[in-house]
């Protein structure tokens, strides 16, 4: 079965005990934790280990699960420290963004080189780093994703297949997806409308409610046997309401939830 969580990132402008509340109510089974550096530290890496009892037992009370954790950044200086508070809190997955500018060899090689070393040693800590195609970077459609998956045979490193930026990137997600699938251990999820560079407003980001062919795009995850976390990540604009947020999320849980049922995946 499929496991639906969110990105804690949506409600950055609250607290984690807030925002944990608020993910429950809205039916998620478990909280992506964001550790996005300028953007949103529900847990910061400098100071996990003070922080971590704190988030188990806040996580244990709601009964969510910690599916995964974003760091966004390829850091090898705060990866580690990712890797180790994950590795504390049972979280198995620890994403990334590629870094790096498309279309230029260099910055894909390099890239490629610091996924192979982190790899390793994501591998030593027992958990997996996962880096996803993102608009403007060095990997950011399916043959870079494809290069990386070449490249990089370590099986602690996989593929984060978020359908907004392969969409953006000018591909057909529910298409791109049987391509990568085999090395998929983890789904970012939204929708958004147009392909232009940002996805949009957050209303625009809430799952069916932009141009992407979800329906599509989970029956494929489905009939490919995928049983990861499939996360929500929606990033907006500061100074939303925990009401539009909340509104946010939770209809995205009810499409999702619903599509997925439907294919006997929930």
């Amino acid at each position: 079965m499929i496991q639906l969580g969110i990105n804690s990132v949506l409600f950055k402008e609250f607290d984690f005990a807030t925002a944990a509340q608020h993910i429950k109510l809205c039916g998620y089974d478990g909280v992506e934790l964001s550790a996005i550096k300028g953007m949103c530290e529900h847990i910061e890496l400098d100071r996990w280990r003070e922080q971590a009892p704190g988030i188990r037992s806040i996580a244990k009370e709601l009964g969510l699960k910690l599916l995964s954790m974003e760091v966004a950044e390829l850091n090898e200086t705060r990866l580690p420290l990712a890797f180790e508070a994950a590795a504390e809190l049972g979280i198995p997955v620890v994403n990334v963004g590629p870094g790096g500018k498309s279309d230029v060899e260099e910055d894909l090689q390099f890239t490629i080189e610091k996924l192979t070393r982190m790899s390793e040693l994501a591998k030593e800590y027992g958990v997996t780093l996962c880096v996803k195609a993102h608009v403007g970077g060095s990997i950011y459609n399916t043959p870079t994703s494809l290069r990386a998956m070449e490249s990089i045979a370590n099986p602690s490193f996989g593929i984060d297949m978020d359908p907004s930026h392969i969409y953006r990137a000018g591909e057909n997600p529910e298409a791109a997806l049987p391509a990568v699938i085999s090395r998929v251990k983890h789904i970012h999820i939204r929708d958004c409308s147009g392909r232009q560079a940002g996805p949009g407003t957050i209303d625009k980001q809430a799952c069916g409610r932009g141009d992407i062919d979800l329906i599509s795009y989970c029956k494929v995850l489905v009939d490919n046997g995928y049983e990861g976390p499939v996360c929500l990540e929606v990033i907006g604009a500061k100074d939303h309401s925990l009401a539009q947020v909340s509104i946010v999320a939770a209809e995205s849980y009810g499409y999702l939830n619903a599509v997925l049922k439907s294919f006997g995946a929930r």
